[in-house]
């Protein structure tokens, strides 16, 4: 392999994770407001459930009515029904787009500040339609360039991004390592296109997993950094 020269970041749950109004509490409490008693203790089950059932574009097309669906799916697997789960599903979205409503990990700044000091270009590589540029803003993070599915059009794996993204911090893949918590997304889309990837598995899902970590602490060591 090549001399590293850039590493890219995937953002949720890699970089940050959705606050309060975006997990349990969010949903119930949107749910009395429209009259509906979502039960928190279902959310976790009805997210897996959610996900399982998660169809992509055929063609990786960034489509935002599929994570309509997707959040209808936890709703409902709340015990939500009628026109209502629409109307929260709505809220709840948009709610993904502001930057405000995510928290930072600990980890997170103290590792790009060591990256940066050993003079690798850092970017962001996301299934999102929220304003990176803003959130790069609102969090302070130093990194040199970021790339948004919703802006861009195509999601994660598609090879178009995460080559999209190497051009933007100008390197080639064979010098690049791309980091997130998606083994599909992440990783295996990273790696098709030549870059070395690393699985970030916080919540310790996939053991077995190749070059994996637990903590983003752990990457300047992963990478020879000391």
């Amino acid at each position: 392999m090549s001399a590293l020269r850039a590493v890219l970041f995937d953002v949720d749950f890699t970089l940050c994770r959705p606050g309060p109004d975006l997990g349990p509490e969010g949903y119930a409490a949107l749910g009395r407001e429209h009259g509906l008693a979502l039960d928190q203790a279902l959310y976790d089950d009805a997210r897996l459930a959610a996900i399982a059932d998660l169809e992509r574009h055929p063609e990786l097309d960034h489509d935002e009515e599929i994570w309509m669906r997707f959040t209808e799916d936890i709703v409902r697997g709340m015990g939500g029904d009628g026109p209502a789960v629409r109307e929260i599903a709505a809220k709840i979205v948009r709610r993904w787009e502001q930057a405000a409503q995510f928290e930072l990990y600990d980890d997170v700044v103290p590792v790009l500040e060591q990256l940066r000091a050993a003079g690798l270009k850092l970017g962001l590589v996301s299934n999102t339609s929220r304003d990176l540029g803003t959130f790069v803003r609102h969090f302070g993070l130093g990194v040199d360039a970021w790339i948004a599915s919703g802006s861009y059009g195509k999601v994660k794996p598609s090879p178009l991004i995460f080559r999209a993204a190497l051009e933007l911090v100008a390197c080639e893949p064979a010098d690049a390592l791309m980091i997130g918590d998606s083994p599909e997304d992440d990783v295996a889309g990273a790696r098709a296109v030549g870059m070395r990837a690393v699985l970030l598995d916080r919540e310790r899902r996939y053991p077995d997993a190749e070059e994996r970590i637990e903590s983003l602490a752990e990457l300047p060591g992963a990478l020879g950094l000391g």
